[in-house]
């Protein structure tokens, strides 16, 4: 029997990462898990975030246990696991050994559009809660240890044409692509982690990746504007190395 294929999909929040997720569970063949790491960034941090307590009761509080568990068997025995990271999650203290045995790739978005986003649940920000440097880093070490860049792809790519941008993800991960990934039934998931009910609503009622916005995001206020320029500078660095649509 051949080894499973672990994918571990780095991103920000809001990066449509949960649309994503949705996308490789519609295959049949992947098993998917909902940022693991969560609640051992919030036992660790003790930073406050939106159903905190419920996070910190439903999941490992020790990385140690989440590492070990994403190395070990595939739930549901599927030939592909997919998981879905948030770089901000992976403090300084946590080990990263594990992530070798998985096929790193890195899901980036215009910090505008992130922070319009995140904003709108969480007014209260800092530059470390959106993932831009520690996604950065995490980019560097992974291509350092492979000897070439891993895969980048862009949200703004994935919702402007989701087949090709998809197939082209699919490729750099040396797995076949599936039309399946292009729709799923709305509704929540057991996969999903206990604080869908605050973030997953727009999630919740798609069948599918939702078409690019025609008009930009609303402007920002001068601190959120500053902190999409401090996170511009790492956008572009992964950007430059972000895969093309195959079409």
């Amino acid at each position: 029997m051949s080894e499973p294929v672990r994918i571990a999909m780095w991103s920000g929040p809001r990066n449509i990462s949960t649309a994503m997720m949705r996308s490789f569970e519609a295959r049949g063949d992947c098993a998917v898990s909902d940022e693991p790491f969560y609640a051992a960034y919030l036992a660790q941090s003790g930073i406050d975030h939106p159903m905190r307590a419920e996070t910190l009761a439903a999941m490992p509080n020790d990385w140690r246990v989440v590492a070990e568990s994403l190395v070990g068997p595939v739930p549901g025995g599927k030939p592909l696991w997919y998981q879905k990271h948030m770089t901000h999650h992976m403090l300084p203290g946590f080990g990263r050994d594990w992530a070798k045995h998985c096929r790193n790739a890195f899901l980036i978005r215009d910090p505008a559009a992130v922070l319009a986003s995140y904003t709108q649940k969480r007014p209260e920000v800092a530059l470390e809660d959106l993932g831009f440097v520690q996604q950065w880093e995490l980019f560097e070490a992974e291509a350092e240890r492979l000897g070439h860049a891993p895969p980048v792809i862009d949200a703004a790519d994935v919702l402007a044409n989701p087949r090709a941008t998809l197939a082209a993800l699919c490729a750099a991960l040396d797995i076949p692509f599936t039309e399946k990934m292009l729709a799923w039934p709305p509704g929540r998931r057991a996969t999903d982690g206990v604080w869908a009910p605050v973030w997953y609503g727009a999630v919740e009622r798609s069948t599918g990746f939702a078409a690019p916005q025609s008009a930009p995001p609303p402007p920002l206020g001068e601190a959120f504007k500053a902190l999409a320029d401090a996170g511009q500078v790492y956008y572009e660095r992964l950007a430059r190395h972000r895969l093309l649509p195959q079409d």
